[in-house]
């Protein structure tokens, strides 16, 4: 307990050192692309989800290329953000940013352009993945996509009946101290899609192009659920052993958490609930500083491929890429290709809102939108 209360503590002095909330940006650093790939550097140092890096595929990477990966798990794209500037922004080479944190580290200048063409899977991307607006800047592209799902709510299935079928479970009383949210400022577009669904008179469009009046009714519903809150969860084993040892019983989670609940005997449960919900989609960014270049386009390369994206998708419970993981999901687990909705309509992917970094202007060119500082205030109003 005491390394974790002193991990949260270095987070938090990481964040704060990393000059967050951002309200002035760098210029995005310019092209200055391999010719080719080269000989590894031997080692590779990468931010990472927790989930993200695992021995299964970890360590066939490491025989075959030679490089050595270092792993640093985050528990929010904040972390993400300030461990990328960390050290002077050389200490990490690779980040598997979301969309939240992306525009941030492009804005930044803490990541650079990455050369698609050395990545030979990346014409087999989903279109909409292959130039998304969360991690390419007018054609230049300082993202590789790599994998991408919905925010879902979890129960227990023995503790709670019926089965939920709205977020609204979450923000009244009925399971008051047994509830868990991620502990993230980007909670606040789950309220605001919530917000969406049941008070339409608010104008909410987008549940990341918030004004202010929109931003502090989010951020109401936020405060009056913080009586029923058990635990604000940071890292996915924080909610995992909340549901293991009983001490949360409903909540926001990622797939992952489903799995490995399930995994251990948990008797959980997972839903898209009738309003809608938020996700990721996720990149591999690569650092503006990175001193083992070599190995971070081999690993890129590699997490691209088909089997890769296929054991990232059913171990953490998401969505690859790349379309021709198909049918490596299936072969590992029959029918999760159409599980995880791989072979789904483009409607499903657009169906989801996705995380985007708060802007100030909104993308209709008004000024009325607020800032992600503006989110990260209004967190802390929350949790009080």
């Amino acid at each position: 307990m005491t390394k974790r209360i002193a991990a949260a503590a270095k987070a938090a002095a990481l964040i704060a050192a990393a000059g967050l909330p951002l309200n002035a940006f760098a210029a995005p650093v310019a092209p200055d692309y391999l010719k080719e790939i080269g000989k590894g550097e031997g080692e590779l140092n990468i931010v990472a989800w927790e989930g993200y890096a695992q021995d299964d595929w970890i360590k066939p990477f490491e025989e075959q290329s030679g490089c050595k990966v270092n792993r640093k798990y985050a528990g929010s794209s904040d972390e993400m953000v300030a461990l990328m500037r960390s050290g002077g922004g050389g200490e990490y080479d690779l980040v598997s940013a979301s969309g939240d944190a992306s525009l941030r580290l492009i804005y930044g200048g803490d990541v650079q352009p990455i050369d698609v063409k050395l990545i030979p899977a990346f014409e087999d991307f989903l279109p909409q993945l292959q130039s998304p607006p969360h991690n390419t800047l007018k054609g230049v592209h300082y993202g590789l996509s790599y994998e991408w799902g919905p925010n879902v709510l979890l129960w227990n299935t023995e503790k709670v009946d019926p089965a939920p079928t709205s977020w609204s479970v979450i923000y009244n009383d009925t399971y008051k101290g047994k509830v868990t949210v991620p502990d993230n400022p980007i909670q606040i577009a789950d309220a605001a899609l919530y917000l969406m669904a049941t008070k339409p008179d608010l104008g909410i469009k987008n549940p990341y192009e918030l004004t202010r009046d929109q931003l502090a009714a989010a951020t109401d519903l936020l405060k009056s659920q913080r009586p029923l809150i058990k635990k604000y969860w940071a890292l996915a084993s924080d909610e995992i052993e909340l549901f293991t040892n009983g001490d949360a019983v409903i909540g926001a989670a990622w797939p992952y958490q489903t799995n490995a609940l399930k995994g251990a005997g948990v008797k959980v449960d997972d839903t898209v609930p009738s309003e809608g919900a938020t996700g990721w989609a996720d990149s591999w960014m690569l650092s503006a500083k990175s001193q083992h270049v070599n190995c971070a386009y081999e690993f890129m390369r590699y997490v691209s491929t088909p089997k890769v994206q296929a054991q990232q998708a059913i171990y953490f419970g998401e969505t690859p890429a790349n379309t021709k993981a198909c049918d490596e999901m299936n072969a590992l687990e029959a029918g999760s290709c159409e599980k995880y909705h791989l072979n789904a309509p483009a409607s499903y992917f657009d169906s989801i809102h996705f995380w985007q970094t708060p802007l100030p202007t909104c993308a209709d060119g008004s000024k009325e939108c607020t800032s992600y500082g503006d989110w990260q205030r209004a967190w802390q109003e929350v949790k009080g």
